[in-house]
């Protein structure tokens, strides 16, 4: 099979082994077999030289029955239909998971913003925006930012939303600046949310943090906060990759310097006291905490034989292949799922879009201690499953915790016959 058509092939996968473990309604598992709904739409854009361009793009609703559709828009040169599903798909299981009352989507736009001008870059955001309008809105889907999205494209979505339906709307995206209504600590989530997950499971079985030694493969929004904030907690950063290249010192790298001479050099490269290393080179690594936190399918049936590591933290959505997953659980190496290790940043989302609501703002500190709370309460949960031998693993277990929310909420809003 052709790897364009493997993304939704592999969730569907995973959803299967915790249906059978937990003998899952049938009605159930047909109701999550499809999206709902996956739009696909041209958007004109008038370029800096006179000329129109059409861009295509997605955006995909897989599951509605806890709440209203949410998930990010990302903007790359590679989105299509399948990867997009399949990312729709994994949000629905993890605000499941985390116990948000939200369904899952996913967009993407087909484009290489680096190759856009600022001006084209809003013209595109904005054309999107008016082009799936009609489906979108603070009670039905809450766009965000993933891939190449950040906050002020959030504000340009925000801003264009309300030109359309005539009315200010801020909790209709989220990731949005702090000005527009966006959430104090928003930026950080997804690496803080890594860092509770890990802590969580270091108590659990039995990891020390403190000297703990982690390679982190990315070291953008996701991966550098989740390398600060472990590294806070005692971690010896010792390995890290971004697509240029990488980093290696086996005595600690302090990320935060790190990151200073990123943004001088728009590289980890050349850091002063490291060594290279490669980005498979560091899949490779002998080391107590592996967090693969770039692209998705990085961790294959080719090199999951050579990984070194006692834990795998999925800070990337997807990036362990079926394959490699049976490969790391016969080599007693512990995953930690990505639907859970990353829900962070989905969490902080949906304070920010209560916020909205309630027009009422919280503190970064009191986010932060909402955030920890839901971390920690969700680990608890995919643990306890985990251990009751039901789970034969923590993604199984992560799996049937948000397909059992998931099966009470079709039941009771009469979705399945009992």
């Amino acid at each position: 099979m052709s790897q364009p058509c493997r993304h939704y092939e592999v969730v569907s996968q995973l959803v299967e082994k915790a249906a059978i473990a937990m003998q899952l309604d049938p009605q159930v598992k047909e109701l999550l077999r499809e999206p709902m709904r996956t739009l696909t739409v041209s958007i004109p854009v008038k370029m800096d030289d006179h000329t129109v361009k059409v861009f295509k793009a997605f955006r995909c609703q897989h599951n509605n029955v806890l709440g209203p559709f949410k998930g990010g828009i990302r903007f790359h040169h590679q989105a299509d239909e399948d990867e997009v599903k399949s990312l729709a798909a994994l949000m629905t299981y993890k605000c499941a998971l985390v116990g948000l009352p939200f369904g899952g989507a996913k967009g993407g736009v087909l484009c290489d913003p680096s190759q856009l001008s600022a001006g084209e870059l809003e013209r595109l955001s904005r054309g999107f925006v008016r082009a799936i309008a009609p489906i979108i809105g603070p009670d039905q889907d809450i766009p965000a930012p993933d891939m190449n999205t950040n906050a002020k494209i959030m504000g340009w979505f925000v801003d264009e939303f309300a030109q359309v339906r005539g009315v200010y709307q801020p909790g209709v995206v989220t990731g949005k600046p702090v000005a527009l209504g966006g959430s104090q600590g928003r930026t950080e989530a997804t690496g803080r949310g890594i860092m509770y997950v890990t802590r969580e499971a270091a108590t659990a079985f039995g990891l020390e943090l403190k000297g703990a030694t982690a390679a982190i493969q990315g070291f953008g929004n996701v991966g550098s906060y989740a390398a600060k904030f472990l590294y806070d907690e005692g971690c010896k950063i010792i390995a890290v990759t971004d697509i240029f290249g990488g980093v290696y010192d086996p005595t600690g790298i302090d990320p935060y310097q790190l990151k200073e001479h990123e943004l001088k050099t728009g590289s980890v490269r050349g850091f002063t006291g490291t060594s290279p290393i490669s980005s498979q080179e560091l899949l490779a690594l002998k080391c107590d905490i592996l967090i693969p936190a770039a692209l998705g399918n990085q961790l294959t049936a080719e090199n999951a034989g050579d990984v070194k590591c006692e834990w795998v933290v999925e800070a990337a959505n997807g990036p362990t292949t079926p394959e490699a997953d049976e490969i790391l659980q016969r080599k007693g190496i512990l995953v930690i799922p990505d639907i859970l290790a990353n829900a962070g940043g989905v969490t902080v989302s949906y304070f920010e879009w209560v916020q909205n609501n309630y027009s009422y703002y919280w503190s970064e500190e009191e986010v932060d201690q909402r955030l920890e709370k839901v971390m920690a309460d969700a680990f608890d949960e995919v643990y306890e499953t985990y251990l009751s031998g039901e789970g034969t693993t923590l993604r199984v277990a992560a799996y049937m915790v948000a397909l059992q929310r998931l099966a009470k909420a079709m039941e009771a809003r009469g979705w399945v016959t009992t």
